[in-house]
């Protein structure tokens, strides 16, 4: 039992460094762009360690539980993805989709009717309900899904590495999966954290000057695009994708 307490220990916190990954840090930084709030950073990063869990968790449950191999054709094209979703990622922020995207697909704060009486007669207004909105409300069903596809899609890369590592180490295959969602909780936490304190210069430079969140959004995206293009170069052609000669092994 102590055994098994250390372990889960040591997978949260291993999780917790994982979510500090450069690719990890630089994806979630350019869907920043749109946040005022501290909560709203918060949820960006819980949604996105939500995503990652899923796909590291069933990657993870076919190698450890069926003994899945993953050739090295596939385990490129998985890490692949990645780098093609910063790539556009940073595009889709330097080019103005991306917040074109978030305003138009984020539904505007409810608005409501209300007559208020007067001395010298009523008159009704329009203005925002007391009552807390629902998160559908308050951010829109694309503002929840985006950072999810983008953790699932993050998930892809590496999460090979994360299941051998702890098939490697834990031989029962009932800890191995509980280890493996500690793991991916200490992820979703980390980033949790994380998105926070970088959600708060988006946040400071969106309410002071508008010409410090642009050059905030401008900056991230080009960070994006080049990190991504290194990326798919290194995969693509040091890695074989693209040549055959396959050089790949899950790390």
């Amino acid at each position: 039992m102590t055994q098994l307490l250390a372990l889960a220990g040591f997978g949260f916190l291993l999780g917790m460094r994982h979510a500090t990954d450069a690719d990890h840090v630089i994806a979630v930084t350019t869907i920043l762009n749109r946040s005022r709030r501290f909560l709203d950073t918060t949820l960006i990063g819980a949604l996105w360690g939500l995503g990652h869990t899923v796909t590291v968790v069933v990657v993870g449950v076919l190698i450890i539980v069926f003994n899945v191999v993953i050739p090295p054709p596939v385990g490129l094209a998985m890490e692949f993805a990645v780098a093609l979703m910063l790539i556009g990622l940073g595009v889709l922020n330097l080019s103005g989709g991306l917040r074109s995207l978030t305003e138009r697909l984020t539904p505007p704060a409810p608005l409501h009717a209300h007559e208020h009486a007067h001395e010298k007669g009523s008159h009704g207004h329009l203005h925002g309900h007391g009552s807390h909105p629902g998160l559908i409300e308050t951010f829109g069903r694309y503002q929840l899904i985006r950072p999810v596809v983008v953790g699932l899609v993050h998930g892809l890369a590496g999460s090979a590495a994360v299941a051998l590592l702890v098939l490697a180490t834990i031989q029962d295959t009932g800890a191995a999966i509980a280890y493996l969602v500690i793991f991916c909780i200490g992820v979703a936490a980390g980033m949790a954290v994380l998105t926070t304190v970088i959600g708060l210069p988006f946040m400071l430079g969106s309410t002071r000057s508008a010409q410090i969140n642009r050059w905030l959004t401008i900056g991230s995206g080009v960070l994006s695009l080049a990190f991504g293009l290194l990326l798919a170069y290194e995969i693509g052609f040091e890695g074989g994708l693209f040549t055959g000669t396959y050089q790949w092994e899950p790390a």
